[in-house]
Formats: C-alpha cells, sequence, structure tokens
C-alpha cells in the first residue's frame, strides 16, 4: 500500500513521544471501524471509533466508542448535562476536525473539543483507533490514548 502518510494526527503523536504503530488497509467507503477491523483481520472491538459530536446549542465534542458498540446519546446528554446529542453533519464535522468522514482521528484535531472515551477501552491493551486518513489505524496502548488525550471516561454503550 505504500508508505505510511504522514498526517496531522501522526505528527501531534510525534511531538507527545507516544508510541505507536501505523496500519494500512483498502478504505472502503461506509466501512466503518468494522470494516477495517475484518480488512486487517482485528477484533472489532479494539478498533476505536472516532465520533463526532454535538449538543443541541451546537458545541462540539468527541468520542471514543468500540468499534462494534453504539452510544447511547442520551445517556451522554444526561451525563454532560445538555438537553441532547447527535452526530455533527459531516461538512460540519470535517471543518472542526481537518479530517475527512472516515478518516477522523482524536489526535491534532483543528479544534478543541471535549473528548469523551467509553471507559471500557481501558479493559484493554493494544487499541486501533484512525490515524487521520481513511486507510489508517494507529496501534497504541490504551493508557498512552488516555495520557496524551485526557479524555472524561464514561459509560454510555447502549
Amino acid at each position: 500500500m505504500g508508505s505510511t502518510p504522514m498526517t496531522s494526527a501522526i505528527r501531534s503523536l510525534n511531538k507527545t513521544g507516544a508510541t505507536f504503530t501505523t496500519h494500512m488497509y483498502p478504505y472502503a467507503d461506509g466501512s466503518g471501524a468494522s470494516g477495517a477491523a475484518e480488512l486487517l483481520g482485528l477484533d472489532p472491538h479494539l478498533v476505536i471509533k472516532t465520533l463526532i459530536m454535538e449538543t443541541d446549542s451546537s458545541d462540539p465534542l468527541c468520542v471514543l466508542m468500540h468499534g462494534d458498540e453504539q452510544v447511547s446519546t442520551k445517556a451522554l446528554a444526561r451525563l454532560i448535562g445538555t438537553k441532547s446529542v447527535r452526530v455533527s453533519d459531516p461538512i460540519v464535522a470535517q471543518k472542526r476536525t481537518g479530517y475527512q468522514v472516515g478518516g477522523t482521528s482524536p489526535f491534532g484535531m483543528r479544534t478543541d473539543m471535549p473528548i469523551y472515551l467509553q471507559a471500557t477501552v481501558l479493559d484493554y491493551g493494544g487499541i486501533y483507533v484512525n490515524g487521520g486518513r481513511r486507510g489508517l489505524l494507529l496501534c497504541m496502548e490504551s493508557r498512552e490514548l488516555v495520557s496524551v488525550l485526557q479524555p472524561t471516561l464514561v459509560h454510555i454503550m447502549t
């Protein structure tokens, strides 16, 4: 598949000294975390999807969830004290993050926003997260992801 691209996510991680490996795969539109897991022979529970969401007042937030699970937007809204939470429009998400949908990484985003991590991700050592480009995953220790991002740990699986 060629050499690994230098993305904002990788540049951001390199600045922190984080340890990670890169894994490229042939991206297919709409395949998501489960499609990436299948192509790379990974457990989809270990491929963490990056979701850009917003509150009812359009405040952005980033949610990191197991690739084979869904976010309870009601639970998240209750937790953060807002009326509702919804997935951002893809064009809005791209403007806020600097990444195309399908290639959104929680690292090196254009806009600072709160990050919420499903707490059960910490039950696993090595996890995979998008590297800032479609067809690129980064493998790192879940605790290193927490160290770099400083997310709020939540229980919001449906």
